[in-house]
């Protein structure tokens, strides 16, 4: 009788610690962050020909980064993506948008045929919610990700 008790305590502890560490996986939005930034925008693309593709490049300026933070992703109308550096006051966030793009499917009924057909690719969920004109970045300072959320965007 005692060695099930001692299972049970076992297995309730189990099941309480991993409640806990669930808890620390959420990511928690900053109320501020050591930088300044501008207005934020994006602008829509399109390239000029048929099957070139289209999408959405997000900026954000930067006015002020007195301890040399990288920035790292945005998540942008259920998008992620790696922000790039185009210089040392402005990033970019580029998303591409796949309603323009030739696709080129082979149907066959020859095995092999198919072989450089693209694998569907299948949206990932990002972890926020948010607005058509909002965005979250991701940031590191020193081995922490750190996130923080911008409202208000504008379309330029």
């Amino acid at each position: 009788m005692k060695p099930l008790k001692n299972i049970s305590f076992i297995l309730l502890l189990l099941v309480i610690m991993s409640s806990f560490l669930h808890c620390s996986s959420t990511k928690k939005l900053q109320s501020e962050i050591p930088f300044e930034i501008g207005d934020v925008y994006y602008q829509d693309w399109v390239t000029g020909e048929k099957g070139g593709g289209s999408g959405v490049n997000l900026f954000i300026p930067i006015i002020l980064n007195p301890n040399n933070i990288i920035l790292d992703s945005i998540y942008f109308r259920g998008e992620q993506s790696k922000l790039e550096m185009t210089n040392k006051t402005l990033y970019v966030g580029r998303f591409q948008d796949d309603s323009n793009e030739k696709e080129d499917i082979i149907m066959s009924n020859e095995p092999f045929a198919e072989y450089g057909n693209k694998v569907p690719e299948f949206p990932k969920k990002i972890p926020f919610k948010l607005k058509a004109n909002a965005c979250v970045i991701s940031y590191k300072q020193g081995i922490k990700i750190k996130y923080f959320k911008i409202e208000g965007l504008t379309k330029k």
